[in-house]
């Protein structure tokens, strides 16, 4: 990492001051940055305090670049391996998506040949806004990277998704975006985690206790080996793999729907638990009898996701389910391959750790046999996995 150059455009935004962090554990890191303050991000921080950080002059102004005359900002903005905008506000998100070039950061941006990141951070309702998620999906599509925002209170007062990610999370993603591999690029991957949840009245719901710790780093692992990375997350809370495009969705029919709409892939790592089964929904709160006799639930079953996506005319070259079992673990593994037409199955007995643990005992159950693996954190087994899926497709 010592070679490497960071680009950091700082934005306007009470985020703004977290740049100072940040700038220090690039520094640490071994790697240099140069401070692009836009105008905006100036009445939160000091172009003194970034210089003073990073140990490099900070730029504040297209005109401001003393070679400007020899195209300054074309060399800035191409001498870095890495641009990072952190907080990315809607309006430089929206002038990016817009191929606007009114100011340096914006011009920086428009010219650049170097791999971008984009930190959003705004209130909740702006990151939530039509306008706003469309020029997200432009700039994935553009292909830059966008780290999601944290969910949280705010300056504003409100609460919800909008915050900047703390320092060491975005530095995490910078770590990532260099040790990528490309043996993966071109694929497209979709990846289903955590559970289902299937309401039952107003406040109730049936569910399981699927973490989503496996499927999400399982995505993390393949969007580093250069994947395009579409995850199927379940109800739950966390933070969204870099590089990973991610659509959230509570039921098993919701699950089923954003499978279908993610085809076509190359390949399908099935690991959500979802809920076999869903019930007719009350629509006030179920109340107790006083008498003792319990509700009746007629249960309806839920579409197999999985065997759905194995028989479709868009099937991926590789399907692959998980089977969470806590008896004869191989005996309804290779059962569940064979009725469900899947590629392999990833088993996994959870009699003793019943989900949401942070390692995995796993057993891959493909047509030629078993392979059992040891006991290993979950990133790892996500790794190894994901290496055996590049193999695969190679």
């Amino acid at each position: 990492m010592t070679a490497k150059r960071i680009l950091l455009i700082v934005g306007g935004g009470i985020a703004a001051y977290k740049a100072c962090e940040l700038i220090r554990l690039i520094r640490k890191a071994g790697m240099s940055v140069r401070c692009v303050l836009t105008e905006g991000g100036a009445h939160f921080v000091t172009p003194m305090t970034l210089a003073a950080l990073s140990e490099q002059p900070v730029h504040t102004s297209l005109f401001d670049l003393k070679d400007e005359a020899e195209m300054g900002h074309i060399q800035l903005s191409r001498q870095a391996d890495l641009v990072v905008i952190a907080p990315a506000t809607a309006d430089l998100l929206a002038k990016m998506a817009a191929g606007i070039s009114d100011s340096l950061a914006t011009t920086l941006l428009l010219a650049t040949d170097k791999p971008v990141l984009a930190v959003p951070a705004m209130n909740v309702r702006m990151w939530q806004h039509a306008a706003t998620r469309r020029n997200v999906t432009q700039l994935r599509a553009d292909g830059v990277t966008i780290l999601e925002p944290d969910e949280g209170p705010m300056a504003c007062g409100e609460y919800g998704p909008g915050r900047l990610p703390a320092p060491e999370a975005i530095m995490v993603a910078i770590h990532a975006h260099f040790s990528r591999s490309d043996v993966l690029a071109g694929r497209h991957i979709l990846v289903t985690a955590g559970p289902t949840h299937e309401p039952i009245d107003p406040v109730r719901y049936l569910a399981n206790r699927s973490s989503g710790k496996q499927g999400f780093a399982i995505a993390g692992a393949l969007a580093a080996l250069g994947a395009r990375v579409t995850l199927v997350a379940g109800p739950v809370v966390l933070p969204t793999p870099p590089g990973v495009t991610r659509v959230d969705v509570e039921t098993a029919r919701e699950m089923a729907a954003a499978v279908d709409a993610a085809l076509p892939a190359d390949a399908a790592v099935m690991v959500a638990a979802v809920a076999d089964w869903r019930t007719e929904i009350s629509a006030e709160k179920i109340k107790k009898t006083g008498d003792g006799t319990p509700p009746t639930l007629a249960f309806t079953e839920n579409p197999d996701i999985l065997a759905t996506l194995a028989a479709s005319p868009a099937r991926p070259r590789l399907v692959i389910g998980f089977a969470a079992e806590t008896e004869k673990l191989i005996e309804h593994a290779t059962a569940k391959r064979a009725r469900k037409r899947a590629d392999w199955i990833v088993a996994n007995d959870v009699s003793i750790d019943l989900m949401g643990g942070e390692t995995n005992s796993v057993h891959i159950v493909t047509a030629d046999g078993v392979e059992s693996w040891e006991t290993l954190p979950k990133q790892a087994v996500a790794d190894r996995l994901a290496a055996r899926i590049a193999q695969a497709l190679a």
